[in-house]
């Protein structure tokens, strides 16, 4: 037998190795079960792939993100092998691997039960215990139809070779640009084939690989995400390297539950989304009003202090502006229908750009006034599918923080350094303090408008503007608007979520669009540069992070009712309404619970409204002039006089801190 040279990279470390013809990748890694599958020359391969001369192989760890999609997509096979074995006459669509899980799409006559769901799990452990192995096997685009000709869904894949990945979300794990493959579930000790699917892979070595999984619930989804094709029932399901780690997870969903937004803006009494209005229109309750009010009230304040001029902006418009700034050609499928009228097409305005170029266009600019920062709190309506509708963070009504800066080039470099160190100073004085930076690019898709030298320059502005912040700053290749490369700041929740929040991106192409310009210093006219950006995204969308991050327990500032008095006897009431007067002069939000409730159940209440300070009152309070503090945490203190006790709410609610 001959030898074959290759080369073990670590991190940093490399190691030589010279091995005979027919070594794995496997043999490498001399039986460790923390690798599931190998990189060589930037592709990932199953272990059980061949050393050739001259490759270099970098280990996958199970516990890599690469490690972690191979463990859940393999997870999903022997999930779609358990509904066919238990409903044979299941017919398999797509299954890929998605963040923390994966799912599977299966066409069957009866939607899944939840029992089913148990039956399909204890089968899975079955074919897990069994130990078969994940074998490729490359096919033809005709010997694939063959085999899978009694799957419907596999052979419109198979069609759809190379241009799976834009025609069906996942599609880009079964089939690819190149050769199809399938991958055969062996038994481990007769080699006889169990159960088969098409798939790009790689997998694990075997089924007993997958450590700790289990299946989360069941959903209806449309064949290729369109509702012109048949529904299909979604099983979704997570897997995880270790039991502690599954265990983890799990116990963060049920947090994650107790803070949903939709079940606290119930409880609270925040907002609601009446069946009347449609799906993704939210009303806010008065409650949930003065949070809103006070959120846009500083961010007003915060941008008058940094020269932001404000605009407002109708909410239709006649077809050609969208035409004009390219959205209809390019967006058009995120915008709601047009309404005919007088002759004229009028569209629901999905964003506010537009409409700011026509404020810097009706009248003549010259670089004294530059740079120009137009803000507006302007409400767009997006047509959103409604199975991404999501309460207040995917709605198809909604209120964006939008500004919108034209500057010269020269003052570019400045200005979105300034931007950027506002938007993460604005941020923090709303409680999130832990931060990454994402930087989108284009890629060579058709849907880019604009020359390369423009990306180019103004992707180059949006990395040096990012490096200055001195945090982590992660490339999104692709994920940019059409128009224009963008930075979208990313925030970690108290529970360790990440949420995109604000985003900032540099605009030649609307500019020329518009015809926008500017008289120089020199009389000549230029354009300028335009520069979109979000603080909040939208204020919906905002208030239903900060609600979850602060799971209702609002600070001070944000607080709805700041305060609230709760007297001992009846006899109490005057004097803590007399408090509550003092307190509304000062700017405060303060109530006194009056009902007829015992003395304990208004403290309950007024923990399960989650207000920031208790007031309570007795007689020795009263004969004191003083009050006693109840702190959400149940701690208390007592006999504070009651200026000083005005003085502390006051104090927690200009710093703006959590109590």
């Amino acid at each position: 037998m001959s030898d074959v040279r290759v080369s073990i990279q670590r991190d940093s470390e490399r190691e030589e190795r010279v091995v005979t013809t027919g070594t794995t990748a496997a043999d490498l890694f001399d039986g460790d079960r923390s690798i599931v599958a190998a990189r060589i020359a930037g592709q990932l391969k199953d272990l059980a792939y061949e050393l050739a001369e001259g490759d270099e192989v970098e280990p996958v760890e199970i516990t890599s993100q690469d490690g972690l999609d191979i463990l859940r997509h393999s997870t999903a096979h022997v999930m779609a092998q358990a509904v066919q074995e238990l409903f044979p006459e299941a017919k398999l669509g797509i299954g890929p691997p998605i963040k923390d899980g994966f799912y599977y799409d299966f066409d069957v006559e009866t939607p899944f039960h939840p029992d089913d769901l148990k039956r399909i799990e204890k089968k899975m452990q079955e074919i897990i215990k069994r130990g078969q192995r994940f074998s490729r096997r490359p096919v033809t685009d005709e010997a694939a139809r063959e085999e899978l000709a009694a799957e419907p869904y596999k052979l419109e894949l198979i069609g759809l070779k190379g241009s799976a990945a834009d025609a069906a979300e996942g599609a880009s794990a079964e089939v690819g640009a190149g050769e199809l493959t399938i991958y055969d579930n062996l038994d481990a000790k007769s080699g006889e084939l169990c159960w088969k699917d098409l798939c790009r892979g790689p997998h694990l070595p075997t089924t007993r690989n997958i450590p700790a999984f289990k299946l989360m619930r069941s959903a209806a989804a449309y064949w290729r995400g369109s509702e012109r094709n048949p529904q299909l029932q979604r099983i979704y399901g997570t897997a995880w390297p270790t039991k502690d780690e599954l265990k983890a997870y799990l116990d963060f969903l049920v947090e994650a539950e107790k803070r949903d937004h939709r079940k606290l803006g119930s409880e609270l009494d925040l907002f609601s989304f009446p069946d009347e209005l449609g799906s993704g229109l939210a009303v806010f309750h008065p409650k949930g009003g003065i949070i809103r009010r006070e959120m846009e009230a500083y961010s007003r304040k915060r941008h008058e202090e940094s020269g932001y001029e404000f605009v407002n902006t109708p909410h239709i418009t006649k077809a050609k502006l969208f035409e004009t700034s390219g959205h209809l050609p390019h967006y058009m499928e995120g915008m709601f229908p047009p309404m005919e009228f007088e002759g004229q097409d009028y569209y629901l305005k999905a964003m506010n750009c537009p409409m700011h170029n026509l404020i810097f266009r009706a009248r003549g600019r010259s670089y004294r006034e530059l740079p120009l920062r137009l803000f507006e709190f302007g409400t767009v309506y997006r047509y959103e599918k409604s199975g991404v509708v999501h309460g207040l963070t995917r709605a198809r009504g909604f209120t964006q923080d939008d500004s919108h800066i034209y500057c010269t080039r020269e003052q570019a470099p400045d200005e979105l350094d300034s931007l950027l160190t506002f938007v993460l100073d604005l941020l923090r004085d709303y409680g999130l303090n832990d931060f990454y930076l994402e930087l989108s690019t284009r890629d060579d898709s058709d849907k880019f408008i604009g020359s390369d030298e423009q990306w180019a320059e103004a992707t180059d502005l949006l990395r040096q503007a990012a490096e200055k912040q001195g945090l982590e700053l992660v490339m999104d290749p692709g994920g940019a608007a059409y128009y224009g490369p963008k930075i979208s700041v990313q925030a970690k929740d108290a529970i360790g979520r990440t949420w995109q929040m604000s985003t900032i991106q540099v605009d030649f192409n609307q500019p020329a669009r518009f015809e926008l310009e500017y008289t120089a210093a020199d009389g000549s006219r230029q354009q300028p540069i335009m520069l979109h950006r979000a603080l909040f995204g939208s204020i919906e969308r905002f208030f239903a992070v900060l609600l979850e991050h602060y799971a209702g327990a609002f600070p001070a500032w944000l607080a709805p009712v700041q305060a609230v008095g709760i007297p001992i006897g009846d006899s109490h009431v005057p004097y803590l309404e007399e408090f509550a007067a003092e307190a509304k002069a000062k700017g405060l939000r303060v109530e006194v619970d009056s009902s007829s409730d015992r003395m304990q159940k208004k403290i309950r209440n007024a923990q399960k409204a989650k207000v920031p300070f208790m007031i309570i009152a007795g007689d020795d309070d009263m004969a004191a002039g003083a009050i006693s503090f109840r702190y959400r945490d149940g701690s208390q203190k007592n006999g504070i006089p009651r200026d000083q006790a005005i003085a502390e709410i006051v104090d927690a609610v200009e710093r703006r801190v959590q109590v």
